[in-house]
């Protein structure tokens, strides 16, 4: 099975989706994020300081093409993965493409709870981080519009919710069902 590529904004719920439905579904998961930090030895805070965004994103671009080899996979995206180069293009070709749509009010919630672990938004006030997000959503848009599909991720706020969401998306996409889990 060609790989499922998890796209959205930070903080919309593609890690904690893909790795829910990689658990019910037995298929493979990879946060992107943490395979480029696992093969370079660097977090990204550190990749993008030492080589620039340009540097970072030229890393990201190989590192997806590497992960889009496996297959039986669903791949975590960073929220800027399908904006540069011909990333969008190239998930559409590989795989399915999936947004991960969250409301503007559940990404601002998540990401004032956990803005402390994110250093593009750490000293944002509660109102600076909510245009942030806004604006950023906007020049975003026209990449993850490209997605082959669409799916709601407001309900990932607890296990139960994560869980009924995870078994939704796999119905949904016609995936295979771990009956054990």
């Amino acid at each position: 099975m060609q790989p499922i590529f998890l796209l959205g904004y930070m903080g919309c719920g593609k890690s904690t989706l893909g790795r829910n439905v990689a658990r019910f579904s037995g298929l493979s998961f990879i946060d992107l994020d943490n395979y480029i930090e696992g093969r370079f030895h660097k977090s990204v805070r550190e990749l993008f300081d030492a080589h620039g965004e340009e540097g970072f994103r030229d890393i990201e671009r190989r590192m997806l093409h590497e992960a889009a080899e496996f297959e039986n996979t669903i791949i975590a995206c960073g929220g800027g993965t399908p904006c540069f180069h011909d990333n969008m293009d190239y998930m559409n070709s590989k795989g399915l493409t999936v947004f991960l749509d969250t409301s503007l009010p559940k990404l601002h919630t998540r990401l004032m709870r956990g803005r402390h672990k994110r250093p593009l938004i750490a000293g944002k006030s509660d109102e600076e981080l909510k245009s942030f997000i806004v604006s950023a959503l906007e020049s975003r848009m026209p990449f993850y519009s490209k997605a082959k599909a669409s799916f709601k991720g407001d309900l990932l706020e607890n296990e139960s919710e994560v869980s009924d969401t995870a078994r939704r998306f796999i119905s949904l996409f016609n995936l295979p069902l771990n009956e054990s889990n």
